[in-house]
């Protein structure tokens, strides 16, 4: 496995030249994210990952996180990175000043994340669902609960968790039996959740549950749930940590990937009751959940670029060092790097991976504006991207990675289907990612149900007039423009087909769903690769900037519109073909 190096100067391009986040600067709440603050912040970050990191990334995978007593112990060395971590204040550099954060934009937070998911996914998967339980209690918690629990989550020293499932019930939120008894100023809770990623280890001093019940008293269904704060310890009146509270770690799950990551059952109310305080108003749970997964969904999506990056390096540096066969035009012995299949499947990496950071960084770039944006007109533009492009960001960059470390297996051979090269680790890292967050069923189905069809397609058509305002700026490859205008405007006539056809058979959006997210994918990544042609043939002609960095971008484009984007016809037909076949099968068919 090569040692991790931080792709800065792709981050920088993406952020700065193809997405202008300097467009934020010019808003009062960002003013001090000047574009040397961002570039030091993004090189530190990177420097962090790989030295820190990265190093212990393959430890937890052989030694894994295990619960033992009540404990979870971490593979040696988390601890000592975590605290170090703690100490140099990442987590706190998209979070709000009242409360000891540094008040920058979430894209930035984005740009860090990205190498922490390169260079350690089990690790980053701690401070990403610290940062979501963040969100949910900076939206949503009362004056009093964000006081005293915001200051020590947003340092760091105390983590957060996600507690949604339950062993008789996966995505369908509607039937969990945890509940919640009012008891004071406070909620007794009793109840067993399943897969709780980081729910209990040694790095942090507190950890904070954000658990997911209904009142012992409210209606069945969704509409019943409230969201609640469930410290591990109790505090004093002072903010101090107290007695422990009455929920423990039954076990943590033997795993495919993400060893290193403890999935915890949590027991809650084993006897008297685990203390909780509501976040929200009873019954709005799930509301206020969604502002801790929407969060969690843009971070998984970044995970398939963070995962897909690092297999790349691994699969370009062994194919730069493999000797095996010869050049078809010399006949001299070559490294497999001269092979054009082993090019055509690094390529194929590289322009994919390109494709996932420009669609996880754009959605970013709208999670900030919808927020802090100059005006209504900009917010809401910007909140409408943002709900589009969230689906898109997990679900695609997911399917995505899967494929991009299985071709970093197939570049590496036999070697990489070999433990020791630490390839095969990002595979199976990797799988994970299409599944929780929201299987990528439940993303798609969010895309076409509430996205697509809840505003009768105008939020899509607006991303197509901005993508419109590309094709009008042209480019020095006709070629290359006339290809995506091709299938840009194929997938239009899907959506439309879609919004034709949608309220005829129950069936329909579940039958169409996948192949229009991915569809969509292939369309918005060939949207960047050709914004991305046209701003590095600029610096080219303006001799600006590393010459080969920018035929790179250019070649990385054509690639991609010319191999990658055809998919999206496939994808398109299986809509229209496909949407009746889908609802004619029953679960007979499959006897």
């Amino acid at each position: 496995m090569a040692d991790y190096k931080a792709p800065v100067s792709e981050i920088s391009f993406v952020i700065n030249d193809l997405l202008n986040i300097n467009q934020l600067t010019s808003i009062p709440s960002f003013a001090e994210a000047t574009p040397d603050l961002i570039d030091a912040v993004i090189d530190e970050a990177g420097k962090f990952a790989a030295d820190v990191i990265a190093p212990i990334n393959r430890i937890g995978d052989i030694q894994h996180s295990k619960a033992s007593n009540g404990d979870v112990k971490t593979p040696d060395g988390f601890k000592e990175a975590y605290q170090m971590f703690i100490d140099n204040g990442w987590l706190s550099l998209a979070q709000p000043t009242q409360f000891g954060g540094q008040g920058l934009p979430f894209t930035l937070h984005m740009a860090a994340s990205e190498f922490w998911n390169s260079a350690n996914i089990s690790l980053a998967l701690c401070p990403m669902l610290s940062a979501g339980a963040i969100d949910a209690l900076v939206a949503h918690g009362s004056d009093e609960l964000r006081e005293k629990f915001l200051p020590n989550m947003i340092s760091a020293k105390w983590s957060g968790t996600m507690n949604l499932t339950e062993s008789h019930a996966g995505s369908d939120l509607s039937s969990l039996k945890t509940k919640a008894t009012p008891h004071d100023d406070h909620y007794l809770i009793k109840g067993q959740k399943i897969y709780i990623t980081w729910g209990e280890h040694d790095m942090t001093e507190n950890i904070i549950h954000i658990v997911l019940a209904p009142l012992v008293d409210a209606p069945a269904g969704v509409k019943g749930l409230s969201l609640f704060l469930v410290p591990k310890f109790l505090l004093n009146d002072d903010g101090s940590l107290g007695e422990r509270n009455d929920l423990t770690v039954v076990s943590t799950e033997e795993k495919m990937g993400i060893n290193a990551s403890p999935t915890c059952v949590m027991s809650f109310g084993d006897n008297e009751g685990a203390v909780g305080y509501m976040i929200g108003e009873p019954g709005q749970g799930l509301n206020c959940m969604f502002t801790l997964m929407n969060h969690a969904r843009l971070e998984v999506g970044l995970e398939g670029v963070g995962l897909s990056e690092r297999s790349y390096q691994d699969a370009l540096e062994y194919a730069k060092t493999r000797v095996q066969g010869r050049n078809a035009e010399t006949g001299e012995a070559t490294t497999i790097i001269g092979h054009a299949d082993v090019q055509r499947m690094l390529m194929q990496m590289k322009s994919m991976t390109d494709a996932m950071r420009a669609v996880c960084f754009d959605a970013s770039i709208s999670h900030d504006l919808r927020g802090h944006a100059n005006t209504d007109e900009e917010r809401q533009y910007h909140s409408t991207k943002f709900a589009l492009l969230t689906p898109i960001t997990k679900a695609w960059c997911t399917e995505l990675v899967n494929e991009v470390t299985s071709l970093g297996i197939q570049v590496h051979g036999g070697m990489g289907f070999i433990e020791e090269t630490g390839v095969a680790q990002h595979y199976r890292d990797a799988r994970i990612t299409a599944i929780y967050e929201g299987t990528n069923g439940i993303q798609a189905s969010d895309l076409v149900g509430r996205k697509l069809r809840r505003d009768n397609g105008a939020g899509f058509n607006a991303l197509m007039a901005e993508m419109d305002v590309s094709i009008a700026a042209g480019t020095s490859e006709p070629a290359l423009l006339t290809q995506f205008v091709k299938y840009k405007d194929a997938l239009q006539n899907t959506a439309q087909y879609i919004l034709d056809n949608a309220a005829s058979d129950a069936d329909f959006e579940g039958a169409v769903a996948y192949n229009f997210l991915m569809q969509m994918g292939y369309v918005c990544g060939a949207w960047y690769h050709l914004r991305s042609f046209v701003i590095a043939q600029a610096k080219l002609q303006a001799n600006q900037g590393d010459e080969q960095f920018y035929v790179n971008k250019q070649l990385a484009a054509k690639f991609f519109i010319n191999q990658m984007l055809p998919r999206a016809s496939a994808y398109g037909d299986a809509v229209v073909a496909g949407s009746s076949i889908g609802c004619e099968l029953s679960p007979a068919a499959f006897a």
